[in-house]
């Protein structure tokens, strides 16, 4: 496993559309852990091949309830409610940003074995998994943030002021 360099706003591929995954081989399973420890390395709970330099439709995300997930060829598939909240991303590091996202979603994919499978999030697995998504289709949540853009270390005092 190696740890891979996060692609960072500016980089043309963070708005190419990636492609479908035909079949899991050695060298995709390879990309997968070292997304991962990439993710974990960098502190994120989610991250996209193409942050990754790779346009492939693979998503990685642990939101720290316990479980990892790989979504490969991901399609949301519900979605409902509404939470407002700051997020923020690997590929956009130091900023973070008010965005609206859905509270609930479901979303069909395939696991590392190409079985397909459905996965429900509420809240924040919600929030990653469509952030994620987004990542597959060029979009960067700096294009749906509501307001301008905030360093994180001002969003971390005003955390602390609220605690």
């Amino acid at each position: 496993m190696a740890i891979r360099t996060v692609r960072t706003i500016g980089d043309e591929i963070l708005r190419k559309h990636c492609k479908p995954v035909k079949e899991v081989t050695p060298r995709i399973i390879e990309l997968v852990e070292d997304m991962f420890e990439t993710m974990y390395e960098s502190n994120g709970v989610g991250l996209a091949a193409p942050q990754v330099g790779v346009l492939k439709q693979i998503v990685v995300i642990d939101v720290d309830d316990g479980n990892q997930y790989v979504l490969i060829n991901p399609e949301i598939i519900e979605k409902d409610g509404s939470q407002t909240g700051p997020e923020g991303c690997l590929s956009v590091p130091g900023k973070s940003g008010t965005v609206t996202r859905p509270n609930h979603v479901k979303v069909k994919a395939y696991d590392i074995e190409m079985k397909p499978f459905e996965l429900e999030g509420e809240e924040l697995l919600a929030r990653a998994i469509c952030h994620e998504c987004d990542h597959l289709n060029g979009d960067l949540y700096v294009d749906i943030v509501e307001g301008e853009l905030e360093d994180v270390s001002d969003l971390l005092e005003t955390l602390e002021v609220e605690e």
